[in-house]
């Protein structure tokens, strides 16, 4: 007979109603499987104590052998076990996140994905000179929480203000701050091709990487798909990147087509390619071939990349591999802003075969509007238009634009975002 808790020395038979009786058990108590024997075939299982408390006894009847069921107190169980049971949605860290008024449909989409998240209000007010008179509401409530901030760089204009937000925030006796930026803005202008020009992408992460540090240590910054890789090195220590990418959620969507089997990837350039390949190479729906010889040997891989060629002033896009006849091409790039690109590899897979084109891109950005020269194709042909064009959240502004404007979807971040808050 194995060892089990104390319990009272006689245990009565169990009237006709179900009673309920408290025990104590050891504070060591580890017993899976419990089992003993008495007159009336008692059965208990025990799974673990981790202290000394009250547990409740319940004793079910109308057969045999008798049931006991030993039920926790409330909240006994810790968190860590809690997380072990896969629940850290309902469990994880507390945030309390702050938003832009641009980022308000977006915040709450994240609100909306995990209880361990609650949004917090600041009032964006102006001066009657124009500069802004901002306010923190319940600034004393987030001493010891871990805080989050939501932007948006959608404009130069509204930089300033929120850049007055992320600075105050970490200086509010915060356990940790995480600055939540979708869309990097400056990242298309960090070439330097001639002496003068001036990489505003670097000026834009020095900035951030000065945001002072909380009692977590430094920011936390997440950054979907930012444009070049190299941007990546632009941050000081004070700052700790966290790159995300939208990719999985185009992935996702792909999986629920009904021609999900006879999907093809295509890359814009060679850049798009470098960014984006390892990330696809091993979704199950791209089946085109390529078949590149080396060395007298054959490495297949299943992705289109398609080459810009300038000859002055014009942009020719070409086909530099694979072959898109009856495949239903997907374009991949990280951002949009004039569309031409697209619209040219739109016209290069269609002349060369293609059933159908969508295309994916992170940022929608679309300047003036551009986002006017995308027709959908509702069977006419993929050469006069896309049957899809994906893109994120990540720039409220056109999302708002574009709502219930066939061909475009958009594939929200918000669970994205949620899940980067818990890191």
């Amino acid at each position: 007979m194995t060892a089990i808790p104390a319990i009272p020395p006689t245990l009565p038979s169990p009237p006709s109603k179900t009673p309920t009786k408290t025990l104590t058990p050891s504070p060591s108590s580890l017993l899976p499987n419990l089992q003993f024997s008495t007159k009336n075939r008692i059965r208990c299982d025990i799974r673990s104590f981790g202290s000394p408390q009250e547990w409740t006894v319940d004793c079910v009847t109308g057969g045999d052998p008798i049931h006991i069921i030993l039920k926790p107190p409330p909240f006994s169980i810790p968190m860590a076990s809690n997380a072990a049971l896969g629940s850290s949605a309902k469990n994880g860290k507390k945030v309390c996140l702050f938003y832009c008024a641009e980022m308000k449909d977006l915040a709450e989409r994240v609100a909306a994905e995990s209880d361990a998240i609650e949004l917090r209000s600041i009032t964006w007010r102006t001066f009657e000179d124009g500069f802004p008179n901002l306010f923190i509401s319940n600034a004393h409530g987030i001493r010891g929480q871990h805080v989050a901030f939501l932007a948006s760089f959608s404009s130069p204009g509204v930089i300033f203000e929120q850049l007055s937000v992320i600075y105050a925030l970490p200086k509010l006796f915060v356990s940790s701050f995480t600055l939540v930026l979708p869309f990097f803005p400056t990242g298309t202008s960090e070439r330097m091709e001639e002496e003068g020009d001036i990489a505003t992408a670097f000026t834009l992460a020095r900035i951030l990487s000065n945001v002072p540090i909380s009692g977590g240590g430094p920011t936390s910054l997440v950054i979907f798909d930012i444009h070049a890789l190299q941007e990546r090195f632009y941050f000081g220590d004070n700052v700790l990147p966290c790159f995300e990418s939208g990719i999985p959620l185009l992935k996702n969507r792909l999986q629920q087509l009904p021609d999900s089997d006879n999907i093809s990837i295509a890359f814009p350039d060679d850049g798009a390619w470098k960014r984006f390949h390892k990330q696809l190479q091993h979704f199950p729906t791209v089946l085109f071939l390529i078949i590149w010889h080396l060395h007298n040997h054959c490495i297949v891989d299943s992705q289109i990349v398609c080459a810009k060629v300038r000859e002055g002033d014009q942009r020719i896009v070409r086909i530099k591999e694979g072959d898109p006849r009856g495949r239903h091409v997907v374009i991949v790039d990280d951002l949009v802003q004039s569309g031409g690109t697209l619209i040219e590899c739109q016209k290069v897979l269609a002349k060369h075969g293609a059933a159908r084109i969508s295309a994916y891109v992170t940022h929608g950005i679309f300047p003036n509007r551009s986002w006017e020269r995308f027709e959908h194709d509702n069977g006419g042909g993929p050469e006069n238009g896309l049957t899809y064009f994906w893109m994120t959240d990540s720039c409220p502004k056109t999302v708002k634009e574009v709502k219930n404007r066939l061909p475009f979807e958009v594939l929200s971040l918000a669970s994205s975002i949620a899940a980067s808050l818990q890191i």
